[in-house]
């Protein structure tokens, strides 16, 4: 089993060594965390330290809308400005060849997820061309990063962004399945 952990008395993240990385996609929901920490998760897929680089830039408040590429299909992000949206609105997600690392700029982007395992009504079947299967479950938990955190969302986990009252204003960077 491959878990990520946090200790609570020095508040440094721990990655458990993994048999292979596959079972971290497997066994591994989503992580919560400030930037500052990142480097904690490297382990877990080779492009993540490419994709907090790119989180880290001095510039990412000032970049432009759309997509920017990082190492080529295998880690790109994609600069979103939106209002928000409200919870009812919002609808599970899925991927199955990327992992999304949602960092938020400015705003508040409460987040919904739920573990893929206990998902029931899927609205079609999975999309391989555009990597993504919706749900009409809800959520079973929801998580609220604040400004200068991310939230990674591995494959096995359908996650509803983009919800808040406010505009927001954020940074998906999405990493190739390894």
């Amino acid at each position: 089993m491959c878990l990520v952990r946090r200790d609570i008395f020095n508040a440094r993240p721990e990655v458990d060594k993994c048999s292979t990385r596959h079972s971290v996609y497997k066994e591994t929901i989503m992580i919560l965390d400030a930037l500052e920490n990142a480097d904690a998760y490297n382990a877990l897929n080779s492009g993540f330290a490419k994709a907090f680089e790119f989180l880290r830039r001095d510039d990412l408040a000032e970049l432009e809308e759309g997509r920017h590429d990082i190492d080529g299909e295998r880690v790109y992000a994609m600069i979103v400005k939106a209002a928000g949206r409200e919870r009812e609105v919002g609808e599970l997600e899925a991927h199955e060849q990327y992992i999304d690392v949602q960092y938020v700029i400015s705003g508040t982007d409460e987040m919904g997820w739920r573990p893929r395992s206990s998902c029931t009504q899927p609205q079609a079947e999975y999309n391989d061309e555009d990597d993504y299967q919706m749900f009409s479950d809800r959520p079973t938990a929801w998580v609220a990063p604040d400004p200068g955190a991310f939230a990674i969302f591995f494959p096995n986990a359908p996650h509803i962004p983009l919800i808040s009252a406010e505009q927001l204003h954020k940074a998906v960077v999405k990493v190739a399945v390894e």
